[in-house]
């Protein structure tokens, strides 16, 4: 997959989720949601973390379902890339600003 590939399914899947859902009220209800639904898969992602590193209950450790872990990265990623595009954020260019930048505290 190419990076071109995941910016393009975040558009479908943002006029599937408009379709599905309907258009709210105004586009900060939609940010709003869009952050909250970030929050939620990141504390998913964390309870994974947890699981990998045997640090949660027994009875949850006797529940974890293998490839969970990285599904939850993936959610984690497409629900940052939903609310990028929400917020009209050129994500690309964003990623490529922030790596020259983090190169560049190696460089001295």
């Amino acid at each position: 997959m190419e990076f071109k590939d995941l910016i393009s399914f975040i558009k479908k899947e943002d006029e599937r989720l408009r379709n599905r859902y309907g258009n709210y009220p105004d586009e900060e209800k939609r940010i709003l949601a869009r952050t909250v639904k970030l929050a939620e898969e990141f504390g998913e992602l964390c309870d994974e973390v947890l699981a990998y590193n045997s640090m949660q209950r027994k009875d949850k450790l006797d529940n974890i379902v293998e490839g969970n872990l990285a599904e939850e990265f993936a959610d984690v990623i497409i629900t940052s890339l939903l609310l990028a595009n929400a917020m009209n954020v050129d994500i690309e260019k964003a990623l490529e600003k922030k790596m020259e930048k983090i190169d560049k505290r190696y460089e001295k």
